[in-house]
């Protein structure tokens, strides 16, 4: 529609490139809204609740306080759809539709009432709290009863205002009723989205589309491992990868629900866990795979395995994700995660399960009937256990979510009864995919794990050393970064420093991935190389040793260590895993406890170290001691009132994270040829391709650190809440971040 419409309602206005004026009639944008929301609810059968959520969400539109604003700021930003969102003087238009929803529904109308309320600035808290933004509680008080009264009614067209009460039921009972709501708000913000990007950026919303369909996709996968086979050796380790394969295969044909694929390092989860998600998608109609993978710093290696078999039609989701490997329908995909692949991280995933922000919540709704493998799955961190294992539950019985925990050393997440009598309600009705996991074990035993009698003793770094020395190609994994730097230092005093990687946290996405290249490269090519590294190593790092050493560890870091060794089973016998007492303990916390676990379980006979039945042992030990599996009590916040459908969102979402990042602070180091980008940086300020980039070169370090490192000048202020590195010598090329004085133990991981 073309022209000036004095008269109509608008809800978007824009010019196109003749300056001709577009406008975006308020009515459409409503039913707009309410056909995609309720098309998206109807995966989880609410398309009723999603639809009025759509008709109302911009009820406050309708007030001439509105429309006069919409027309005076007409000279608005292309780039920002919701243009109200950014001017200056803007005008409430969502608390009306949410005091609407409660006159019309009563008690229910609260239901629409939190997603109407919170699609620009996120789900509120029904309670005030101090995590900011006003309660809903407030916003639906009567003194804020004039924003709806100020609208003329004969502007609302009645088949907008008045709607039938759905009879829809809320998924999943009380229990549910925060991740029905965050479902339901999802369609809703997704909706919004996308009909006022439609108006305001056609060419942008054509881009959303064009990826394969599974089955294609599938094709390209089987095809990729004929060829592997025809190809691989003769092995005994490659005749089990095959026969995982084919299980994986067959199994996909069971009923949705929760499975487990227990596989030992080396056994090609990876792409078995494919080959079922894949059939599995096709077998019972879902929609996406996502696969979740726990650290960053090895995300890389597995979507570029799968970008080499699907293409583009994998999106990765992630903090360190390489903007050279994205294109504009990627950028975008990862805004609702609508494509066929997804790969994200434990943070990414489980973070947005509970969150309140839109930006975070718009993509649920595409988790729900798809399949979603959980890599590495005993590394689900326990404080957040209960709350995970919940959300879980809710989302495979309600939702059509099959999940798939695939890993070497399966936690125990069964229900129990903890030392203090509290229940831990966990996954119990999990199918394991494969036929017999024991035999799996003991055909696919590459190492021996030698064990010292005295697990109380520790050694001294130069005698382990001295050790290491004596190999051309070793692996040494610590859990302390100070203690990666100490030995690593003393083994290239011992050989020049020509032979030893490090590898540790404190070294940037970028360089990280330089060093695992350069690893990989080496023992390819036969070549010595000696590495010492933390724990980052352990999961998912597709490296190959004749020898692993590990400092004394929980069983599922020290089975995952074990996993680096001799993983193709070329050696003439076993590779060697040696475990030792280190000089200091693990840093305090899990890491520490799970050491100690580690030391009452080998106490007696330790033949089987990498038994199931012993890690078994060990996550029992370690969840039923620790101290909460909900240690901020996010079932409580989420429950104890939901039947009055009182919900604390936004203080939930301040407390779920996986990772406290209130603890550390980010600075851009110099690593590389990256001086251009900082320059830019500090020029032009943040730009989101920028931004995207640098974070290959950012460092993570406890905030009291920092404050030194600023005081010292070794770090400063580029860009209002960015740091950078200034000068040449805080950062080492092979060392990463240098920091000299005391550390902490807590601040020592990774």
């Amino acid at each position: 529609m073309n022209g000036k419409q004095e008269n109509l309602a608008l809800a978007h206005v824009r010019q196109n490139d003749g300056g001709e004026w577009r406008e975006h009639l308020l009515d459409e944008h409503l039913s707009g809204v309410a056909a995609l929301a309720a098309d998206f609810a109807a995966d989880f059968d609410s398309s009723d609740w999603a639809s009025m959520a759509g008709l109302w969400h911009d009820l406050g539109k309708y007030s001439m306080e509105f429309q006069r604003y919409i027309k005076t700021v007409s000279g608005y930003d292309r780039a920002n759809a919701h243009i109200e969102g950014s001017a200056p003087g803007r005008v409430d238009h969502s608390t009306a539709g949410a005091i609407h929803a409660v006159r019309q529904l009563g008690a229910h109308g609260r239901i629409l009432a939190y997603l109407i309320a919170g699609h620009h600035a996120g789900l509120p808290d029904w309670h005030a709290a101090e995590t900011g933004g006003k309660a809903l509680s407030i916003r639906l008080g009567a003194e804020q009863n004039h924003l709806l009264d100020r609208i003329p009614a004969q502007t609302v067209p009645q088949e907008i205002l008045t709607q039938p009460k759905p009879t829809t039921k809320l998924r999943g009972g009380a229990e549910g009723l925060h991740l029905w709501l965050r479902m339901l708000f999802s369609c809703l913000v997704d909706a919004d989205f996308l009909d006022t990007e439609k108006f305001m950026n056609d060419a942008q919303s054509a881009a959303r589309s064009g990826y394969r369909d599974i089955a294609d996709l599938m094709d390209r996968f089987d095809k990729h491992m004929a060829a592997l086979a025809v190809n691989a050796d003769n092995t005994p380790v490659n005749a089990i990868r095959a026969d995982i394969l084919l299980q994986c295969r067959e199994k996909a044909a069971l009923a949705p629900g929760l499975f487990s694929l227990t596989v030992p390092t080396g056994g090609g989860k990876t792409m078995s866990g494919m080959a079922f998600a894949l059939r599995h998608v096709i077998q019972h109609k879902k929609q996406r795979i996502i696969y979740v993978i726990p650290y960053t710093s090895i995300i890389e290696q597995t979507a570029g395995i799968f970008r080499d078999i699907f293409g583009d039609n994998v999106v990765e989701h992630h903090a360190n994700l390489d903007p050279d490997k994205e294109d504009a329908r990627s950028r975008l995909a990862t805004e609702n995660w609508d494509a066929p692949i997804i790969i994200t991280t434990n943070v990414q995933f489980f973070e947005s399960l509970f969150a309140a922000r839109t930006s975070r919540c718009r993509k649920l709704h595409n988790i729900v009937n798809s399949v979603v493998v959980l890599d590495e799955a005993q590394l689900l961190p326990p404080e957040f256990l209960q709350p995970i294992a919940d959300v879980m539950n809710q989302l495979a019985s309600h939702y059509g979510v099959t999940f798939v925990l695939s890993t070497a050393t399966q936690p125990a997440l069964r229900s129990f009864q903890s030392f203090g009598g509290k229940p831990f309600r966990g996954l119990d009705e999990v199918r394991e995919i494969m036929d017999d996991p024991d035999a799996l074990y003991q055909k696919l035993k590459r190492v021996e794990v030698s064990v010292p009698n005295d697990l109380q003793t520790p050694r001294d770094w130069e005698s382990v050393a001295t050790e290491l020395i004596q190999h051309p190609s070793v692996l040494c994994i610590v859990s302390r970064r100070d203690d990666a730097r100490e030995l690593h230092c003393l083994m290239t005093a011992k050989e020049d420093g020509k032979d030893t990687l490090h590898l540790s946290a404190l070294m940037c996405g970028e360089h990280r991935s330089k060093v695992i290249a350069d690893i990989k490269a080496r023992l390819k090519r036969n070549e010595p190389v000696r590495v010492i590294s933390t724990q980052l190593v352990e999961a998912g790092v597709d490296v190959d040793f004749p020898v692993v050493y590990r400092a004394l560890a929980g069983l599922d870091s020290i089975a995952q260590a074990a996993g680096r060794c001799n993983r193709e089973g070329k050696l003439d016998g076993l590779g060697r895993v040696v475990v030792f007492i280190p000089p200091k303990p693990a840093p305090p916390g899990l890491l520490r406890q799970a050491a100690q676990i580690s030391v009452s379980l080998l106490s007696g006979d330790t033949s089987n170290a990498l038994g199931r039945d012993l890690a078994k042992q060990f996550f029992e030990h370690l969840y039923v001691r620790a101290p909460s599996l909900d240690k901020h009590g996010i079932h409580e916040l989420l429950t104890q009132d939901a039947r009055d459908c009182q919900i604390q969102f936004r203080t939930v979402a301040e407390k779920f994270k996986l990772i406290d990042d209130s603890a550390y602070q980010t600075i851009l180091v110099r690593y590389g040829n990256n001086d251009t980008l900082l320059g830019k940086l500090g020029k032009e300020g943040p730009q989101r391709w920028l931004m995207r980039k640098l974070q290959r070169y950012s460092v993570n370090i406890p905030k009291r650190l920092f404050a030194q490192l600023a005081k010292q000048g070794d770090v400063r202020e580029i860009w209002q809440g960015i740091y950078a590195q200034v000068g040449d010598t805080l950062y080492d090329k092979t060392l990463g971040v240098v920091i000299d004085g005391n550390i902490t133990p807590d601040e020592l991981a990774i």
